[in-house]
């Protein structure tokens, strides 16, 4: 099933969410629901409160061309790092049609449970350092316009809004 994605501004994108307590049937479900949004919209990650699900969860395909690769992440972090950095054009399907460069870690290790409740850990780079590190700035209240500067920021949510009215208008 397919599912609204919550564009900004919206107060729940700048939400801290909970940790997954123990995984159910709702939530695979849900992971399920978030992937086929994700795939329909078309982009490589979506967040749980992107779809208005205040849980940390994540789920991430970054296989453009080619057989796909979805994963999915329930309460995933970050453990460790590079000093090495790579700066990537990212958009968010919750910004629509926008893009900025930003500035991550070039390669992540990230530890999560799996959807059998496993515990995962995987190291990452390229396009999936940057998608799984984007998708977990979600699940902390933070976009990526907010490593941009005052101006640019602002314009971008100026452009977010208007879009936002202009689709409330034709529904």
């Amino acid at each position: 099933m397919l599912m609204p994605i919550l564009i900004h501004p919206d107060p729940r994108l700048k939400k801290v969410c909970t940790a997954v307590p123990d995984l159910s049937d709702d939530l695979r479900a849900l992971a399920k629901n978030m992937l086929a949004t994700m795939y329909d919209a078309p982009g490589v990650g979506l967040a749980a409160p992107q779809v208005g699900v205040l849980e940390r969860l994540i789920v991430l395909d970054c296989i453009k061309d080619g057989d796909p690769e979805p994963m999915v992440m329930f309460n995933p972090e970050v453990l460790s790092s590079s000093e090495d950095l790579n700066t990537y054009e990212e958009g968010c399907l919750s910004i629509p049609e926008q893009f900025a460069e930003v500035t991550r870690p070039a390669e992540v290790r990230v530890g999560w449970l799996d959807e059998n409740g496993t515990p995962q850990e995987k190291d990452f780079d390229g396009l999936w350092a940057t998608c799984v590190q984007h998708e977990i700035d979600h699940l902390n209240g933070k976009l990526f316009i907010d490593y941009l500067g005052p101006m640019k920021r602002q314009m971008m949510t100026r452009k977010s809004q208007k879009m936002k009215r202009e689709r409330a208008r034709s529904a």
